[in-house]
């Protein structure tokens, strides 16, 4: 295993820093706190040490020394996640453990989000907005007990604000950052991001907040040439149109919450809105009229997407129990406007817009606790019921049902669950939490999950969880109602599917450590194991007269993973390090090749430093993650010979870096940084014969380059 000096640059600099920070002696304050409070997964809100679950938190603190807009801006530098890009589409999703984003449950306030292709799976992470987050919470391993389908890899929470500690707080911001080496204010190039926050306490019952953010993406061109792009004889082989497709976004939101004694009520509502512009690489010439003239033109398209998000929630007492009961109605719609793009005369002919796709969903969550009035002993009962509706058009391109006349394709999916989860403390030092969930579902058989934690105080700040799940995935669109088949192609859906089962095991120990000097250490050992049956794969079920492929459960999937974390707070010093080794199995079985079942091993490394001067009122933030060669295997397109060969995506690094200078008492900041310092732009993959010969390789985008950017913030407390 190579490993080169970009990889043990960070190692050397988070030593010297610490080194450095046990000889600081200033009186400074201490900027990050190792014990935070968690909701996600928990009967109420309580601290992380208390939590059964191994919760990880991303505060608003260190989102802020990202500098992140967006969430996947900030999860890029954390362990056992990868962000996968889809530059063609515009859209990032999230893959945990090796697990795509179907697996992953993304949450607000406990409320899925609503996606293309159901219900917080999926995730465009782009399309999160992040100006009013209070914290990320992260759980990994099956949380199908609580958080239902699709929960098998994890689920990640983001707690949004409902509180100031100021009676008017109100946030201005202006962004602008280079893409790659791409940037212009005047001439479409670059990143230009404006936002504005304003939350109010009316008084000691209602709090108000309302925000706006307006995420000016202008694209990357990399190799290609634009919009503009018509030919260019130097270069034959470059081509019109972006490498990543420029994009505006808009997002708003607004809360209402009220609170008095132990009722709390909220409403929050958000709306999202964006425009993706396709522009076509292949163009074509027209003879005008005078039969002179020659235009150029392109087919180009415009993806319109909008996302209404409404939350109200309620928290108090009945009876003496405690209740939070949810309901939350969400709609996506995305629209599509074809046209034809005359690139000389900057005008634009034929233009037809359809609706491309929708998702509507009604989603209803509660809970009830506290029946027993007993320190050490909580039950809590929930239900949680979802009606989601999907529709495609023919525009889509992948749902053209044969039995349909108009080529659309909608179809409704519901379910109504039930479960229950005790907490019960056996000692003051060990506690105990078993879950159980049944789902009744109106497309497949009933499903059913179950859960086991238990924590254990060892003393002198050691602590040991472990904890078992097992959940289930439900098939999504796309692989119940596909259907594309024409002179070249043969994909259809199986509305026969049945859902995934995954079972998971993790472990962990952690150390947590308070030296009268200051100094606050945390160290922690975890280990984790995931396993799923009837996996979803696409197979050959049927040679002749052409290959036919359709979706079936034949797939079974092993992880195991050993990670370690590190974290060192001092005076003015922040440090934290990580490393993973995990080793993934597949096995496959197409109808025409089967792949080895041997387990591929992958690791990963992160490191973050930040130091805080307050003479200048100055924070420096530098972060790492080095994602190590993965490998997968892949079946090789033959059809005389079909088979399985090993995939290898070689390694990379990521390292962004930012200064933030805080004036006039913290009422104005100014953060100048960089992203990805290492200029990643492709990554290789090759396809090797035997594990020694390459025999094909073709380049992954990853990134579009060293990008630098400045944030000016202006915060008016009073």
């Amino acid at each position: 295993m190579q490993i080169n000096v970009r990889v043990l640059l960070p190692v050397f600099l988070i030593a010297t820093f610490v080194v450095s920070a046990q000889q600081t002696a200033n009186d400074s304050v201490i900027f990050a706190k190792l014990d935070e409070v968690v909701v996600t997964g928990q009967i109420e809100p309580q601290s992380i040490k208390k939590s059964v679950f191994n919760v990880k938190v991303i505060t608003a603190a260190d989102i802020k020394r990202q500098a992140g807009n967006n969430l996947a801006d900030v999860l890029n530098q954390y362990l056992n996640i990868n962000i996968q890009p889809q530059s063609g589409e515009g859209r990032s999703t999230v893959s945990m453990f090796g697990l795509d984003s179907q697996y992953l449950k993304v949450l607000v306030d406990n409320v899925p989000l609503v996606s293309d292709t159901g219900l917080g799976n999926n995730i465009d992470l782009t399309q999160i907005n992040l100006d009013d987050v209070q914290q990320i919470e992260i759980i990994e391993g099956a949380m199908g007990v609580t958080h239902g389908a699709n929960a098998l890899s994890g689920i990640i929470n983001i707690i949004t604000k409902k509180s100031t500690k100021n009676k008017w707080e109100i946030t201005a911001t202006v962004q602008e950052e280079t893409i790659g080496e791409e940037y212009s204010p005047l001439y479409d190039e670059g990143r230009h991001i404006q936002a504005l926050r304003v939350a109010h306490s009316i008084n000691d019952n209602w709090f108000v907040a309302v925000g706006a953010n307006r995420n000016d993406f202008e694209g990357y061109k990399g190799e290609f040439g634009g919009k503009e792009f018509t030919n260019n004889p130097n270069n034959p082989e470059q081509e019109r149109g972006y490498s990543w497709l420029p994009k505006e976004q808009y997002f708003t939101n607004a809360l209402v919450r009220y609170q008095k004694g132990s009722t709390r009520l909220f409403y929050k509502f958000d709306y999202f809105n964006e425009n993706i512009d396709f522009y076509n690489s292949v163009t074509h010439e027209e003879l005008q009229d005078d039969n002179i003239t020659k235009l150029i033109y392109a087919d180009d398209r415009r993806y319109f997407t909008e996302k209404f998000y409404n939350h109200l929630n309620a928290v108090g007492k009945v009876f003496g129990l405690d209740y939070n009961a949810s309901v939350s109605y969400q709609k996506q719609q995305r629209d599509a406007e074809d046209f034809k793009y005359y690139i000389q005369t900057d005008t634009e002919l034929n233009n037809t817009e359809e609706t491309y796709q929708e998702t509507e969903v009604l989603y209803a969550t509660g809970t009830v606790s506290n029946f027993f009035k007993k320190e050490g002993l909580d039950l809590q009962v929930g239900y949680e019921l979802v009606n989601t509706s999907g529709y495609s058009s023919a525009l889509s391109g992948i749902f053209n049902d044969e039995n349909q006349d108009d080529n659309d394709h909608e179809k409704r999916l519901e379910n109504y669950d039930v479960f229950t989860a005790a907490e019960i403390s056996v000692t003051d030092k060990f506690s105990v939490r078993p879950g159980v969930r049944y789902s009744f579902q109106s497309k497949f058989d009933d499903q059913w999950a179950a859960s086991m934690g238990f924590r254990y105080l060892l003393g002198k700040g050691l602590e040991t969880r472990l904890s078992y799940g097992r959940s289930y995935r439900t098939p999504n669109y796309d692989e119940l109602y596909t259907y594309f088949v024409d002179s070249n192609h043969n994909l259809q859906g199986n509305p026969d599917l049945v859902p995934e089962s995954g079972h998971s095991v993790e472990t962990s120990i952690k150390k947590q450590t308070f030296l009268d000097s200051g100094l606050q250490l945390s160290n922690t050992l975890s280990a984790s194991f995931i396993s799923i049956d009837d996996r979803i794969e696409q197979a050959v079920v049927a040679t002749t007269p052409s290959l036919r492929y359709r979706y079936i459960n034949i797939s079974r999937y092993k992880m195991w993973n050993i990670a370690t974390t590190h974290r060192m707070v001092y005076n003015n010093w922040q440090a934290k390090l990580g490393a993973s080794i995990m080793g993934i199995s597949r096995a496959i079985n197409t109808g025409l090749a089967t792949s080895d079942d041997k387990y591929l091993i992958n690791y990963q490394f992160n490191a973050n430093i930040g130091y805080n001067i307050p003479k200048w009122n100055t924070l420096l933030s530098l972060y790492y993650k080095h994602n190590g060669e993965q490998q997968q295997y892949v079946q090789d397109g033959s059809l005389t010979n079909p088979k399985f060969v090993l995939s290898e995506i070689e390694s990379f690094g990521l390292m962004d870096a930012s200064v933030r200078k805080s004036f006039f008492k913290n009422q104005f900041d100014v953060t100048l940084g960089a992203r990805n310092l290492l200029d990643v732009v492709n990554i290789q993959s090759s396809v090797a014969s035997g594990g020694t010969h390459t025999t094909g390789s073709t380049n992954m985008l990853m990134g579009y380059g060293r990008s630098y950017f400045l944030k000016l913030t202006y915060n008016l407390n009073f």
